[in-house]
């Protein structure tokens, strides 16, 4: 219940102090910053989605650490580190009580330049996308230690350099995105059956989509999955089907007002669709039909600072956070769920530019 007293609620009107008012259990949200090997790690408070730095933060990582996850147990943080030499690697973090960082090493090897993380649902696996040498690692996750096993046939080849990847609710689906080949050639969906963590193409797969699609993103029915595609500012809509194959919408793709969408984001309500376009700097908001449809929001866009390229949210939803590139900041904003409206709360700097943001549960 929320207090009433006059004073309680100027002290959590601040911004200066971490005060949970109305919701005692803490929030903590890590930035990826690989330009200084870093990891920013915030408090957030989960009623006005305000971060308070922690005094350890940041804390050193691997070479251009540049994607992280966090275990649905809240206990471990995994990070890949893309300029770890010979070839990239995972780093393994403990999280404290408090928020608090502390490795384990050694770091497991994974394949060249891994820039890209999932994981499912039930934090049984970890998905590792290699940029370097056209593959996805797939690792077993102990649910005491933390500590990864490659499962059998890892690494699993693809053909092409990954730019996105993502699962499917349900686990049982991987999806891939990659670049055609030549200028402005359409983009590649490649998708896998996955049992055991062990990966199988599915059949008819890659799926064409439009050119160069960075964003990617599955609602949470796993009914559909969309793409945005930065090189000819669109959005793709794709049903999938029972095998895992995609069949695309008829009036797919369908084109964007903004320039160079990146990154894409469906909200905890499964109601929303937000779209970062990074030429624009702004966030563009779509309605999700319930055939998959998307209709732009008359309230979107919503501004951000320069370059926007990545979003995510807290545990509940009612926040959305934003991380911008030519001024390293990350944005919080506060989410309507009746309208999908986004007002900004704040903005924070970061030392470099973030290229992942990851909050726990």
């Amino acid at each position: 219940m929320l207090k009433k007293a006059a004073a309680l609620f100027l002290v959590c009107a601040s911004i200066a102090l971490w005060v949970s008012c109305g919701t005692t259990s803490s929030s903590y949200l890590y930035a990826a910053i690989p330009g200084s090997n870093e990891i920013v790690v915030y408090r957030e408070d989960p009623n006005s989605g305000i971060l308070t730095q922690l005094v350890a933060s940041p804390v050193t990582a691997g070479s251009a650490v540049h994607a992280i996850v966090i275990h649905p147990s809240k206990k471990f943080l995994f990070a890949v580190n893309a300029g770890d030499l010979p070839t990239g690697d995972i780093s393994l973090f403990n999280i404290a009580a408090t928020g608090d960082l502390t490795e384990v090493t050694p770091r497991t090897p994974a394949g060249t330049s891994p820039t890209l993380l999932a994981m499912d649902a039930a934090g049984s696996f970890l998905y590792v996308g290699n940029t370097g040498s056209f593959n996805i690692s797939v690792f077993a996750i102990n649910s005491t230690s933390g500590a990864l096993t490659p499962v059998s046939g890892s690494p699993f080849p693809i053909g092409m350099s990954p730019i996105n990847l993502t699962l499917a609710p349900s686990g049982n689906f991987l999806y891939v995105t990659g670049a055609g080949s030549g200028v402005g050639a359409p983009g590649l969906i490649q998708a896998f059956a996955v049992s055991q963590g062990m990966l199988t193409t599915v059949p008819n797969s890659p799926f064409f989509t439009g050119t160069s699609p960075f964003g990617l993103a599955i609602d949470s029915t796993g009914k559909y999955l969309y793409t945005a595609n930065f090189g000819n500012n669109s959005i793709s809509e794709f049903t999938i089907q029972s095998d895992g194959s995609l069949q695309e919408f008829a009036n797919s793709p369908i084109g964007e007002t903004y320039s160079s969408p990146v990154a894409l984001f469906i909200d905890k309500s499964n109601k929303y669709l937000y779209v970062a376009n990074e030429g624009s700097a702004n966030l563009g908001a779509y309605s999700i039909g319930g055939d998959g449809s998307l209709t732009l929001l008359t309230t979107s866009p919503f501004a951000t600072g320069t370059q926007p390229s990545f979003i995510t949210s807290d545990g509940p939803g009612k926040h959305l956070f934003v991380g911008n590139q030519t001024t390293p900041v990350i944005q919080s904003f506060s989410l309507d769920p009746t309208t999908g409206t986004l007002t900004s709360v704040f903005s924070y700097t970061v030392p470099g530019t973030p290229t992942s943001i990851a909050v726990t549960p």
